[in-house]
């Protein structure tokens, strides 16, 4: 049965994908980002109250995976402080403005992992060739490829996502974005070996007052008075079609 890898944006989320069946978690902040680095408090905190396999995104802002000298130096501190907490592997991804992988940085980024288990992230879905990008990353060493087939969602890309499988002993190749239950079993039959989830759902905010015409927010059309949250049933769904 393929691996059930869930996306979480908070310990209540991290604690809700572990009861539900989760085989592993990739921590992130900013869902309307896209996922960015966590914070320390959540990373010590999901460290000490989650016991499966927990792998944090390193991604100092959102937009383009292409970074400045300051923001990758930023990058390899927080390598450094994934691998002191005993983190057993985390979630990255530089692009050169070629769209092929930096190789001089992954590299570094690989070596202050000192082992821990790299998974490249959708800066894969932005690489100019993908056959090239997987010849790149199977020379790094990285543990797997987090993506959606170069399309919007993974059920569209499925075709690539089986071809990139077919010629990649490793690293492993996961089917992310739109991973849901009534299509997982796609990736199940495309013999993809590991899956990625959001699992997601909102939950409105429990304040009665609500002040108008205030944002914190610069999308005009988000709602701050509701979250983004892992579904348990959502995961137990998809647990359940991946099992057939």
């Amino acid at each position: 049965m393929p691996l059930l890898e869930i996306c979480c944006y908070g310990l209540d989320s991290a604690l809700t994908a572990q009861q539900a069946g989760a085989d592993r978690l990739e921590l992130c902040s900013a869902p309307a980002e896209g996922g960015l680095t966590p914070s320390a408090g959540l990373l010590q905190a999901v460290r000490q109250q989650v016991t499966i396999p927990v792998h944090p995104i390193v991604r100092p802002r959102g937009g383009d995976f292409c970074y400045t000298g300051a923001e990758f130096q930023t990058m390899l501190a927080d390598v450094a402080w994934l691998r002191d907490l005993g983190f057993p592997g985390l979630v990255v991804g530089v692009l050169d403005e070629d769209g092929q992988v930096d190789m001089a940085r992954m590299a570094q980024i690989i070596a202050a992992s000192n082992g821990m288990a790299v998974t490249f992230h959708r800066a894969f879905d932005m690489c100019a060739d993908p056959f090239y990008a997987l010849e790149q990353l199977t020379d790094l060493g990285v543990a797997r490829i987090l993506t959606s087939g170069q399309q919007a969602s993974a059920v569209q890309g499925v075709s690539l996502l089986r071809e990139l499988n077919a010629c990649s002993r490793a690293p492993i190749i996961m089917a992310g974005a739109g991973v849901r239950p009534d299509n997982v079993r796609l990736f199940r039959e495309a013999g993809l070996q590991e899956v990625h989830s959001s699992a997601g759902h909102q939950v409105n905010s429990p304040m009665r007052y609500r002040k108008a015409g205030v944002s914190m927010s610069s999308g005009p059309g988000n709602d701050e008075y509701s979250r983004y949250c892992v579904s348990a049933k959502t995961v137990a769904a998809l647990k359940n079609a991946l099992a057939g």
